[in-house]
């Protein structure tokens, strides 16, 4: 991954934190309005379960229907306690036979390597980081014709995932296409040089805008044990399974579903300011009591400050609302608040 780097820093990139990949643009999230980008996705990575029983093992541990993961359909997918709460959120790839990849965010490997690795002891599989595999991201109308003329891979479609052994083709939701490749770092610097010939380089934060858009967030290591899949609106994107079996953390997410006890939701909001939240950072009422929490917060191609935030579903709020002394406008989610099951998504696959 350090050759990654390097490789994008003589490209002119640099790196403000290990969070992000900026390229000196301020119009990049502008950018992405009007032209095809590419990005380095350097908030991701890939946690790699793979052996004889990785399907059994990860059939007792994920949100996900493993059945459903035939290599075509890359499940939205997450990691619970005993008591619901999530450790980290992922889209689940089959790779080949008895190998999966877990597409999720970097400060969430470490950690969820370690709580798997106390049950994987009773299995046949192993739990591999792969620092090898790079992650980079093309957003625009013109990002599928790029990979099917560029990279001789047909383009998939919303939560499904097109591979030639571990070069892989996923494509996230969004109001214009998002595609995500994951590639070995060895073909991944020729790859980029050929895609930014027709793409222009921007940094990772726009990415995370139009993640923040449409209604999708992937939790890092200040949310681990913190929420319930459905406080991130996760079974409304088709990201748990009920009609699986048990799997750690089942019964209480299955019981705030049924029972209707989800009390906070992710929310859209756009703030009337630019100067960017923390995660963590309290939604106020009028009366300054907290609310609620941002969750994912990135400066729009207008110059202003668009988040996502855990909310209380209480509808007796004392407006107006407010992060950080700034002003904040409730957005659509793109999606309505409604259970979606992953196995529609599977048969059908969801076009986008």
């Amino acid at each position: 991954m350090s050759d990654w780097i390097a490789h994008l820093q003589q490209l002119g990139a640099h790196f403000p934190d290990s969070r992000h990949a900026d390229f000196g643009d301020p119009d990049q999230a502008r950018r992405a309005h009007d032209d095809t980008v590419i990005m380095p996705l350097v908030h991701l990575a890939i946690l790699e379960v793979a052996g004889a029983d990785a399907e059994r093992f990860l059939q007792g541990q994920t949100s996900a229907q493993l059945s459903l993961a035939k290599g075509d359909f890359a499940a939205p997918t997450v990691f619970c306690t005993p008591k619901g709460r999530m450790l980290a959120n992922a889209q689940l790839l089959r790779i080949a036979e008895g190998r999966y990849w877990l597409l999720m965010d970097r400060e969430l490997i470490e950690p969820l390597r370690k709580h798997l690795a106390k049950f994987a002891v009773f299995y046949k599989t192993e739990i591999t980081p792969r620092d090898d595999i790079v992650t980079i991201g093309l957003i625009g109308r013109e990002a599928p014709a790029l990979v099917e003329t560029r990279m001789d891979l047909r383009p998939p479609t919303t939560w499904q995932q097109i591979n030639q052994d571990e070069r892989v083709v996923l494509r996230h939701p969004g109001q214009k296409p998002r595609l995500l490749l994951c590639l070995p770092h060895d073909e991944a610097v020729s790859v980029w040089e050929t895609l930014a010939r027709h793409a222009t380089p921007v940094g990772n934060a726009v990415w995370q805008l139009h993640d923040i858009q449409a209604g999708l967030v992937w939790l890092n290591a200040a949310h681990q044990d913190t929420y319930l899949p459905q406080m991130i609106n996760w079974e409304a994107l088709g990201g748990i399974s009920f009609k699986k079996g048990c799997y750690t953390g089942q019964e209480v997410v299955a019981r705030a579903h049924f029972r209707g006890q989800v009390k906070k939701r992710l929310i859209r909001g756009q703030l009337d300011g630019a100067t960017l939240p923390e995660n963590g950072t309290p939604i106020l009422d009028a009366e300054g009591k907290g609310l609620g929490e941002v969750v994912s917060a990135e400066i729009d191609g207008y110059g202003q400050v668009e988040i996502l935030a855990v909310m209380t579903t209480r509808d007796d709020l004392a407006e107006p609302l407010s992060v950080a002394g700034q002003h904040l406008k409730r957005l659509k989610l793109p999606y309505p608040l409604e259970r979606v099951d992953p196995e529609s998504l599977a048969s059908s696959g969801q076009a986008g």
